[in-house]
């Protein structure tokens, strides 16, 4: 269960010839495979193109329509060697994962796509997650593409060049039989527009006709000598074939290009943020006309040596604009203008900042600090004057704004689990916890401060490996290792939990299963619950994990019982039995609960029937304000309030509205032996008579109790 629906949107894929298609630019992006005439489609979730995967599921009866095969890759290393079939055969396929961790994990299979080379058009879709929203670490997926020679498409982001870019990206790849890497950034992925549509394409030769006549050259597969031939290939043959095609159909593009004596280049997916930088600075408008000459890379690699002499002559001095670190075009560029003897001065990064994303802020600076130098804009003023009556005091935002770090959502069935693990800590000491990527990792930060490292996807159990006393070495602490039920399957089974067995590891694995790959949108995976009319579910993570040899395997079933968690935790830290231990903590995340139990409950609702919501409370007559049940969970319902008591100053706890009655502020005040102070409370919507009938009587006789005790303490008073 994806967490956004597309069922509405794909009935524009249907779109024919002279249409005029609106929408988001993933999905123009997948109208625009069908238009190519794709033959099969692979793909793993990671943002920023996690929800082309989604726009793909829910367009199964259109790419079925077409003759189009649609694989949930186990991993990105499965999407790209998908892309297998596009060597011998002319079909076209296109696969699309996260960059850079899922460019790292799909290398080895690009690697060998990239030696041998295609038949058919294969294009390589990518998010490109960098910048101040990325969630990894940053590193920019130009690299794996001049260290393959995979041609890397960078187009504008309007959704008419996106579009383009699919196309042309196919032909480009047929064209010099090369792989495609065709880089979509955040806003490219979610900008909204028009295009007009063309009629979609069947694969004019069929999966069933690859089948039914094998084909096979031995030229094309990775072995010397023909590796060594190859490398030559992709040089001598498969470059010059790129740099004609690329020309030839004007793939990148020069605007006011003779308009003066300076110049900008720039790629295209930074296009829309330098020409809004231009706009503010008075030389361009917002209809894309510019007084600066700009000549946009569409096709950040490889870089065409004529063009860039093309647009630097007779030029005094031009900036590159390149976002990230290397600056690889940056050097590019440098090398071709000096061995050329061009005259014109190159800047880029001594005038845009070396790393980081630029954001319209450092763009704007940048082309400033460019125009000015060569008196295109007047200088910015030094000092900006500002009159006493409405002068503002500087203050540091750190000591007026607290820092608001991600956490987990509210009743995140994950929460428990570290709030079981900070308490067996203060019973037991601590452990070497090793992270993994997915929501779980939120763990590290406050209140639950857990997670040494991180080391990938599905890695944490390998990341504690070396962490294991060397044979016959006396057993100290176990490491506690964690991965999600997304990153069990993607890799974690084989690199963690197989590896512990195979080398006789002793740490204990925790394996959050949440039902979903939760972190990505919520997809299913072979583990989830959920009823996949195209897909099988349901296979058990603790079946696996025994399959694979281990002996030690608990499931804790509902990961809200605290004491059960706890328990659970310490006997596998302190049991006698050797070898490794998993514990598989089982509950349904909670915002794909939510997205199933709320239209249902609205329904229900509109109907007149009789709906019951659980929700917690506290009672501040009994809270001390000690507040452990905030530090030991951490849930954004729960705050703070002034204490009614006025003998009292320490604020007392509250739950706010947002409580979504996972009940595990009760469980943690039980299980950590806090106060009595929570309630369970049941609100009842569209009640039946009898439910009005006790509510009458439960008020009559709390009132009554009511009533005695004042009466009872009016007749002992003094």
């Amino acid at each position: 269960m994806a967490e956004r629906s597309f069922v509405e949107e794909v009935k524009k894929l249907r779109l024919g010839a002279g249409d005029l298609f609106s929408g988001e630019g993933i999905l123009a992006v997948t109208k625009a495979l069908l238009e190519s005439g794709v033959a099969y489609v692979a793909g793993y979730q990671g943002a920023p193109i996690s929800h082309l995967m989604d726009v793909l599921a829910d367009a199964q009866d259109i790419l079925a329509e077409q003759g189009i095969r649609f694989e949930n890759s186990a991993s990105e290393a499965t999407a790209a060697a998908t892309l297998a079939a596009s060597v011998n055969y002319p079909l076209r396929g296109a696969v699309t994962f996260k960059s850079t961790v899922g460019t790292n994990v799909a290398c080895d299979a690009l690697a060998n796509l990239a030696s041998g080379g295609v038949t058919g058009g294969a294009l390589i879709i990518v998010g490109e997650d960098y910048g101040e929203g990325s969630s990894i670490m940053q590193e920019r997926g130009h690299a794996f593409a001049m260290k393959s020679q995979i041609w890397l498409l960078d187009p504008r982001p309007n959704l008419p060049c996106i579009v383009g870019a699919v196309k042309q990206g196919f032909d480009l790849s047929e064209a010099s039989n090369t792989p495609v890497m065709l880089q979509l950034r955040i806003r490219a992925c979610h900008v909204h527009g028009q295009f007009v549509a063309s009629d979609n394409r069947r694969s004019p030769f069929t999966i069933r006709e690859a089948l039914d006549s094998p084909a096979r050259d031995v030229s094309r597969i990775v072995l010397p000598p023909a590796s060594f031939v190859h490398e030559q290939e992709k040089v001598k043959d498969r470059w010059p074939a790129a740099v004609r095609f690329i020309q030839e159909r004007g793939l990148n593009e020069f605007f006011s290009e003779a308009a003066d004596d300076i110049g900008i280049v720039v790629q295209g997916g930074s296009y829309n943020t330098l020409l809004r930088a231009l706009e503010r600075l008075g030389v361009a408008d917002v209809y894309g006309h510019s007084r600066i000459p700009l000549y946009v890379m569409n096709v950040a690699y490889p870089v065409i040596d004529s063009e860039v002499l093309r647009f630097c002559e007779g030029k005094r001095a031009v900036l590159m604009v390149e976002e990230g670190q290397p600056n690889f075009i940056e050097q590019n560029i440098a090398t071709i203008l000096r061995r050329a003897g061009s005259g014109a001065a190159l800047h880029g990064k001594d005038m845009l900042p070396m790393a980081g994303e630029y954001t319209a802020t450092e763009m704007m600076k940048g082309a400033r600090a460019f125009l000015e130098r060569y008196g295109r804009v007047d200088p910015a003023p030094a000092q900006i004057v500002v009159p006493v009556a409405t002068k503002v005091i500087p203050v540091k935002l750190e000591a007026e704004v607290h820092a608001r770090p991600p956490g987990f959502c509210t009743g995140c069935p994950e929460r428990p689990i570290f709030t079981a693990m900070k308490l067996v800590e203060r019973e037991l000491g601590a452990h070497h916890v090793s992270a993994d990527i997915g929501c779980h990792l939120f763990s590290i930060l406050p209140p639950f401060n857990l997670g040494n490292t991180t080391m990938g996807y599905g890695l944490g159990s390998a990341g504690a490996a070396a962490l294991n006393p060397p044979a016959g070495a006396a057993a100290g602490k176990r490491a506690i290792s964690v991965m999600g039920d997304g990153g069990f399957w993607h890799n974690g089974l084989t690199s963690g939990i197989a590896n512990a067995v195979f080398n006789r590891s002793d740490n204990l694995t925790i394996v959050v299963d949440n039902n979903y790959t939760a972190a990505t949108g919520g997809q299913d995976i072979l583990s989830s619950n959920a009823a996949n009319r195209s897909r099988s579910t349901g296979h058990e993570i603790e079946q696996a994990a025994r399959g694979v040899g281990v002996k030690w395997v608990k499931t804790m079933r509902r990961t809200y019982d605290v004491a059960g968690m706890v328990a659970a935790l310490k006997e596998a830290l302190t049991t006698a039995e050797k070898g490794p231990k998993v514990l598989i903590a089982q509950s349904e995340c909670m915002l794909n609960r939510q997205r199933r139990e709320k239209p249902l409950v609205r329904k229900a609702l509109a109907a007149g029937q009789r709906v019951v919501r659980e929700r917690y409370g506290i009672d501040p007559d009994t809270c001390t304000g000690d507040h452990s049940c905030i530090r030991l969970s951490g849930c954004p319902s729960l705050s703070i309030k002034p204490n009614p008591d006025p003998l009292r100053t320490d604020p007392v706890a509250t739950v706010l509205d947002s409580c979504v009655g996972c009940g595990l502020c009760g469980e943690v005040a039980h299980a950590a032996v806090l106060c009595p102070s929570f309630y369970r409370a049941q609100i009842v919507s569209n009640p039946t008579r009898w439910n009005l009938l006790r509510e009458r009587v439960r008020q009559a006789v709390i009132g009554w109790l009511q009533r005695r005790e004042i009466r009872s303490r009016e007749r002992y008073a003094f």
